[in-house]
């Protein structure tokens, strides 16, 4: 009697400014991923390009396959199926990655299937050894998203707060380029607030004065910009205000979410929840409040294809119908459109 062949799932992330591969198998979990970063394309340019994103990954997304798998020591023939980033993104970077996954997939006779960016996100941290239980709350922070959500099960989302403007990984690059700091802003501006003195500015915490889960943070980089031009010579403590108002009201907003969906269970995902000033916050909430706070380890943080494959190897493996050989993208894409599973 022949063993049952392991499902091998291929995933490829490509959304914005990084090429992220990754390999799931259904018995060892992740057993492959790497990440091209093209932090150094850009940073001339002060932020993403969008042409030069899309070339970059053109460029990138064979090789980078071709070298996982000879790290896995696994070979394309071995791979079940084909998960790719469909959206939401940059429509160009969208069209490599789906372009690649359908053709590959095509040549395999294999399914592949679009998945949803925020939602390899939000499991990202089922990648680690201890991983949250359904139902949770999740708070999803990067460039271009700020939201929570009610998490029931794979599929089963409900948004019960978004961003109303910048999303708080912008308000982190924007704050950073008015103090003329490096690109990415955000690590840059969490490096320069390790000197600041938290007591010499206080910065306000948007929209923590009124009900509600959304969240608003131009007006803390308006803030940070109007306190700058009256201190340009206190950086620091400027980068530090900001940190803390950010870092605060992000705290202030899980917590009444936990509080009005009765979970006990919080998971922190994407680029800003690396942030170790975030982390502190919460994890101190959570302490406090009875909860268990759940992030990914910090190469999982920001974008990559480990995630994806995860995302894509739940779905597939649960039955999840595939579509046909079109190359399909979403650059605008709801988690609250999404399938069960």
């Amino acid at each position: 009697m022949s063993a049952v062949k392991p499902f091998i799932t291929l995933g490829i992330e490509s959304s914005c400014d990084e090429t992220g591969i990754g390999l799931y198998h259904s018995e060892k979990g992740l057993i492959g991923h790497q990440l091209f970063s093209q932090v150094d394309i850009h940073s001339e340019y002060g932020g993403v390009v969008p042409e030069l994103a899309s070339r970059d990954h053109i460029q990138r997304t064979l090789p980078l396959i071709k070298s996982v798998l000879a790290d896995a020591e696994t070979t394309l023939t071995d791979i079940s199926a084909i998960a790719y980033t469909a959206g939401p993104g940059l429509a160009g970077a969208l069209l490599v990655g789906s372009a690649v996954a359908k053709s590959l997939a095509w040549s395999l006779k294999i399914p592949s299937l679009g998945v949803h960016h925020m939602e390899g996100h939000l499991l990202a941290p089922l990648l680690e050894e201890k991983v949250p239980d359904f139902p949770f709350v999740a708070l999803l922070v990067s460039g271009g998203h700020t939201m929570l959500i009610d998490v029931e099960a794979i599929g089963k989302y409900k948004i019960l707060g978004e961003s109303l403007d910048d999303a708080v990984g912008e308000a982190f690059d924007k704050t950073a380029k008015i103090l003329g700091l490096g690109y990415p802003g955000g690590p840059a501006l969490a490096q320069l607030a390790k000197q600041g003195d938290a007591d010499v500015f206080k910065f306000p915490r948007p929209m923590t004065d009124r009900p509600g889960l959304d969240f608003s943070f131009s007006g803390l980089k308006t803030f940070a910009r109007n306190t700058f031009s009256k201190n340009p010579e206190k950086k620091a403590d400027i980068a530090k205000a900001f940190e803390v108002a950010a870092t605060s009201t992000l705290m202030i907003k899980c917590r009444r979410a936990l509080e009005q969906t009765r979970r006990t269970t919080l998971v922190v995902a994407g680029g800003v929840s690396a942030n170790l000033s975030l982390r502190q916050e919460l994890d101190a909430m959570g302490v406090k409040q009875g909860v268990q706070v759940f992030y990914p380890r910090q190469e999982f943080c920001t974008d990559n294809g480990a995630m994806i494959a995860l995302a894509g190897h739940f779905r597939l493996s649960q039955g999840q119908k595939t579509a046909g050989g079109e190359i399909a993208i979403q650059p605008r894409w709801s988690l609250e459109d999404l399938e069960a599973v």
